[in-house]
């Protein structure tokens, strides 16, 4: 039995195991599983592996999508210029091997979104490991960004000194945030969502709930919104083409 996983904290919120098992399902493929491992720490991966020999392969979810690249012994091209990991394959001789598949769903989902049309200036909320295949996917595509982060050192902006010229401005706003995720549902971004016009663009890479109050207040405001359904899925066979490869 070959085994896959999700390895992350909290992982309550993820369709990961329903998503693989559905999909072992339908293609008939019957010496593989995949389950969730909810790691209180990053430091308890060596455990892990240590305890499933068979495990293949992994995701990796937030908060962990940079710190696991110090357990690692090889990297993509793509994870080494994004700077953080969202798929591991270990290789049949325990080799560890990072890549970055949130960048192929971010490629599909902004040029949906997106239409052919790229807005002069995009704001991104959060400067996790999410985010930075967010401003990889943007820098490939030359639109210039700011960030907004509760750190002050790691953001332009934070959410208490964000200006509200630069949200007007912005007709791309992407929460790379985990703000809205089941069960927070009724939370949001603390973005001016007033200054959000129809003209502007709202992508959430959260997927549960499929509409987010982020997404919600920009619809309210007559902007055109996509959540993470997309890009979690289009990852999702990434990863499986990389464990199989």
């Amino acid at each position: 039995m070959r085994r896959f996983g999700l390895i992350g904290r909290p992982l309550g919120h993820s369709a990961s195991a329903a998503y693989f098992t559905e999909k072992f399902r339908r293609e008939g493929i019957a010496d593989c599983a995949y389950a969730l491992y909810e790691l209180p720490a990053i430091e308890e991966l060596p455990r892990l592996l240590e305890r499933l020999p068979e495990l293949a392969g992994f995701n990796v979810t937030i908060p962990y999508k940079r710190e696991v690249m110090r357990y690692l012994d090889d990297l993509s091209f793509d994870a080494r210029a994004i700077g953080a990991v969202n798929c591991v394959r270990r290789g049949a001789d325990g080799r560890l091997t990072g890549h970055n598949t949130d960048i192929v769903g971010l490629r599909g989902s902004l040029d949906e979104l997106l239409g052919g049309e790229l807005p002069e200036q995009a704001l991104v909320l959060g400067t996790g490991g999410a985010s930075q295949a967010v401003q990889y996917a943007l820098a490939e595509r030359n639109i210039p960004y700011a960030l907004v982060s509760r750190d002050p050192a790691k953001g332009n902006y934070t959410y208490d000194n964000l200006p509200c010229e630069v949200v007007e401005q912005s007709l791309l706003i992407v929460n790379a945030t985990p703000v809205g995720t089941y069960p927070a549902v009724d939370c949001a971004p603390r973005i001016p969502y007033a200054y959000v016009t129809p003209a502007h663009r709202l992508l959430d890479l959260v997927y549960n709930p499929p509409l987010t109050q982020f997404l919600s207040y920009g619809q309210q405001r007559g902007a055109r919104v996509m959540n993470g359904e997309r890009m979690f899925r289009a990852q999702a066979e990434a990863a499986w083409k990389i464990w199989n490869s």
